[in-house]
């Protein structure tokens, strides 16, 4: 179904559980997931009644941050290994307008190819009974190997009941903000869920969130790949938690943002399963954990949303 979202043309997919709102021509935007049973919008959403469409190699603060937006081919902006052409802020996608390719009442299939890297990135999203699916093609066009981060940068609602859940051997921490708080200098390892804050001397749960008045941000990544393809979301106020699942032999690290009121004054927080760390493309094929496509080939991945209700017993 066609429909307008905060004055841009938007696709809907949805069923008795949800409601999904996508914008191809704000990067393919994931920009609402409502959650029928818990009356509850999961999407961190801009104050503003309407959106203005992005301009290539945008500013990503400059767009007032929303919703779920495609990081590709890298997080932070600097040059790329391939030829040391910049990579925007965010990356190049997230600013492009999409080609919806075909579509049906329960799918959506966009694409979107880039102006200065020899690459053309496809995905389809498909409505489940409780969640959507988003299959991924990477292709790269070049004769080269082309390394890539991609991470599904979704900023999602939190309060005080707000709890991150992750396997349990992710144990330690690895921050990439500058001189943070709670965490310290870029680099800084801490253990996890609970460490010590480096400028308060407390015992920090970084599993859980602060008020907005704390007007923190926190960025930080777990130090080892991950051995298991899952992380959640669990909102103990409504009883219902969002399950992200993907598989970790192709998406196998895992970061987590989190702004309590420290940028713009926001209030959210990300999981972000990535193919490579720590945001920046060049820095992560240097030190080896980047994911890189052959020559005139491509990479696949899946990657889900599934919204269900918390158990009793978890």
């Amino acid at each position: 179904m066609t429909a307008s979202f905060k004055g841009i043309e938007a696709l809907i997919l949805e069923n008795d559980v949800l409601k999904a709102v996508i914008l191809p021509d704000f990067g393919g935007k994931l920009a609402s997931l409502y959650d029928k049973k818990a009356d509850y919008e999961w999407l961190y959403q801009s104050h503003l009644d309407e959106l203005k469409l992005p301009h290539y190699g945008a500013s990503f603060s400059d767009y007032t941050p929303s919703g779920f937006d495609e990081m590709f081919p890298g997080i932070d902006k600097g040059p790329h290994p391939l030829n040391g052409k910049i990579v925007p802020d965010h990356g190049e996608v997230w600013a492009m307008p999409w080609q919806v390719i075909a579509k049906g009442e329960t799918w959506i299939t966009m694409s979107v190819e880039s102006p200065v890297f020899p690459y053309k990135l496809e995905k389809t999203v498909t409505l489940l009974k409780d969640g959507l699916e988003f299959r991924y093609k990477a292709e790269n066009t070049g004769e080269a190997p082309f390394s890539y981060i991609w991470t599904p940068h979704a900023l999602l609602n939190m309060n005080e009941h707000t709890k991150i859940e992750v396997p349990d051997d992710c144990t330690e921490v690895i921050t990439v903000e500058k001189g943070t708080k709670h965490l310290g200098e870029w680099g800084t390892h801490h253990p996890y869920p609970v460490t010590t804050s480096k400028g308060t001397g407390e015992q920090l749960d970084l599993s859980r969130m602060e008020p907005i008045e704390a007007e923190t941000v926190e960025k930080f990544y777990f130090l080892n790949r991950l051995k298991q393809g899952w992380c959640r979301t669990v909102q103990e106020d409504l009883g219902r938690k969002l399950v992200y699942t993907f598989d970790p032999e192709k998406v196998p690290y895992l970061g987590v943002w989190k702004t309590h009121g420290g940028f713009q004054g926001d209030y959210n927080f990300a999981l972000e399963p990535c193919t490579g760390i720590y945001d920046d493309v060049y820095v992560a094929e240097k030190i080896d954990k980047v994911s890189k496509i052959p020559p005139e080939s491509n990479h696949k991945w899946v990657f889900t949303m599934t919204l269900d209700d918390v158990e009793e017993m978890e």
